[in-house]
């Protein structure tokens, strides 16, 4: 087992952009990594945080001081790996405590290769990442420790998270399924982005077969699972580079396949419809932001996982080619979109995404209802869903 933080046999230093640097302690794995300083507000759901793909590239800070009580189990990996680049935490726990943990939240680190540093005051970097805004950052520990300087020139160097394609990074390079649960109703390709292990669980649980589909898929892999329903997941990197995938729902739209998005597939239905997207100055993080649903005026309180957002305009809808496309869920920090509807002419609903996480992987609930919407949809779209030949798409 590797020796405890708090008798660390390492010293460790975080190194920003800007110059500014926090000493601290090795944690996880020894070695230097470079990314994208971001903070997640989460006090619990650590585990789920990790192995989120949608984190790939990036050093994620935590809020919550003291990290890692209810150490690693074999359950709650939202991948195959954990994704971030590095891990910064204040106060790593001594021991875990929990009836499935099967070992240390250092020790998962280390196993992944994952560098992290601890003992640092994180609510400081926090507040500078916040008033300066999410920014590169170096964690070096062990023999990586050389002239501060170079370090700075190693952080600089880094790639910058805008212009990013990350997504096919982290997506599966072969097709599977996941077979619905209880009897199946509808079957949906699922363009894998970065999905999150619970997201096509979600899904299952109301009787939908999902396909999961390579990020680089064509409109015809997509309709050659025969699907009622289109699905895009949570990924990482900047919208703007995945112009294949925001031609495939375009094409889709235009065959009259329903669709629902989810965080990255949110900003590609954004940019679908016409709109632009760009970087937040620090973005949203954690599981518990508050989101009002307009067409209910429900708040909910949600869990984010995002440095960028769709530009689109909040109190009137858009003519775009497919319908008219509205802002349907805004957030209520600072008014940014989280989500968007494409409706018909008489109303009727043909496609959404939100930016946020329903699948409650970790917590919380409140949106759930998304998934039902999205069958409900499916159900509405039994007789139009999923044009199979190129006649139907050009009409």
């Amino acid at each position: 087992m590797s020796p405890h933080p708090a008798q660390p046999t390492q010293t460790a230093l975080l190194v920003l952009e800007d110059g500014r640097t926090f000493d601290g302690s090795a944690f996880g794995a020894v070695g230097e990594t470079v990314g994208e300083a971001v903070f997640s507000t989460g006090m619990t759901g650590y585990q789920e945080t990790l192995t989120d793909p949608s984190y790939r590239g990036q050093v994620v800070v935590m809020t919550s001081p003291h990290v890692g009580n209810t150490g690693w189990n074999d359950e709650d990996d939202e991948s195959s790996r954990i994704q971030v680049s590095g891990y910064v935490v204040r106060d790593p726990a001594i021991r875990p405590s929990n009836w499935r943990s099967t070992r240390t939240l250092d020790d998962a680190l280390t196993e992944h290769g994952v560098v992290g540093i601890g003992g640092i005051d994180t609510r400081a970097l926090t507040r500078h990442l916040r008033e300066r805004g999410a920014m590169r950052v170096g964690i070096f520990s062990g023999d990586a420790i050389t002239d501060e300087a170079a370090l700075l020139e190693r952080v600089r160097a880094a790639p910058a998270m805008a212009g990013s394609a990350l997504a096919a990074e982290v997506s599966t390079r072969e097709p599977y399924v996941v077979e619905a649960k209880g009897e199946k109703r509808f079957t949906v390709a699922a363009l894998d982005l970065g999905i999150k292990t619970m997201t096509p669980t979600r899904l299952a649980e109301r009787g939908i077969e999902v396909h999961v589909l390579p990020a680089t898929s064509s409109l015809a892999d997509v309709q050659a699972v025969a699907p009622d329903g289109l699905f895009f997941s949570n990924g990482p990197g900047d919208p703007a580079t995945a112009g294949d995938q925001v031609t495939l729902l375009q094409e889709a739209l235009r065959a009259g396949l329903p669709y629902f998005g989810i965080c990255f597939g949110n900003q590609l239905f954004g940019r679908a419809l016409g709109f632009g997207t760009y970087k937040l100055k620090y973005g949203h993080r954690g599981i518990n932001q508050p989101v009002i649903d307009r067409s209910t005026g429900t708040v909910e309180v949600t869990a984010h996982n995002h440095g960028f957002a769709v530009d689109a305009p909040l109190d009137e809808s858009t003519t775009t080619p497919f319908g008219r496309a509205a802002v349907s869920h805004v957030c209520l920090n600072d008014d940014v979109v989280e989500g968007l509807e494409l409706r018909d002419d008489d109303g009727r609903l043909l496609a959404f995404s939100v930016q946020y996480h329903p699948e409650a992987a970790a917590g919380p609930h409140d949106a759930a209802y998304l998934f039902d919407r999205f069958t409900d949809l499916l159900a509405s779209g039994d007789d139009t869903a999923g044009a199979t030949n190129e006649s139907e798409i050009q009409a």
